[in-house]
């Protein structure tokens, strides 16, 4: 017979781990108190950071519809529940984590696919989705340059050489 509490537990795990874009997994044996809300302020206000219990929230994740987080929840587990931007999360944590080795990144999910802690790491060296954008739209606009540059250039080029006829007809006429 399942305890209310227990019940209740993995409901909320489950609703995190459906309302995320994107979930990491780390092993935070080690870290003081003041070091774990330090971690959750560098999170900002697009994750948080909780310490769960690894039968809940497998039993969370397979209500959840999340497949492969089982092999990863192993010994002390807490989760990032990213909402916001992926890649500014795993750069929190993957910051965080070097300036204390204690924080381990084990793996995580995102977008239904589940990541290992390289795919985490390569996750925070991408840039923000604004710079990409940003990169993009410049991309666009140079393009667009190019071709606005290249439908001009012929009726440059005639008016060019019918000035250059016009003052050779103007020299031979003087």
């Amino acid at each position: 017979m399942a305890r209310p509490d227990k019940v209740a537990a993995v409901t909320e795990l489950t609703q995190q781990l459906r309302e995320a874009n994107a979930v990491v997994l780390t092993e935070y044996r080690g870290l003081s108190v003041g070091q774990l809300k330090e971690l959750r302020r560098s999170l900002g206000t697009n994750a948080s950071y909780a310490v769960v219990k690894n039968t809940l929230t497998t039993i969370a994740a397979k209500e959840a519809g999340l497949e492969g987080l089982e092999a990863q929840l192993t010994g002390p587990t807490a989760i990032a529940f990213v909402t916001g931007e992926p890649s500014e999360a795993a750069k929190g944590l993957r910051d965080f984590a070097k300036s204390n080795p204690q924080l381990v990144i084990k793996g995580g999910v995102l977008e239904g696919r589940t990541l290992s802690a390289q795919d985490v790491d390569t996750l925070a060296s991408l840039e923000s989705r604004e710079v990409l954008l940003g990169k993009a739209a410049g991309a666009f606009k140079a393009a667009l340059y190019q071709a606005a540059y290249l439908f001009t250039a012929p009726a440059t080029q005639a008016a060019r050489t019918i000035e250059a006829l016009r003052e050779k007809q103007a020299a031979d006429a003087a």
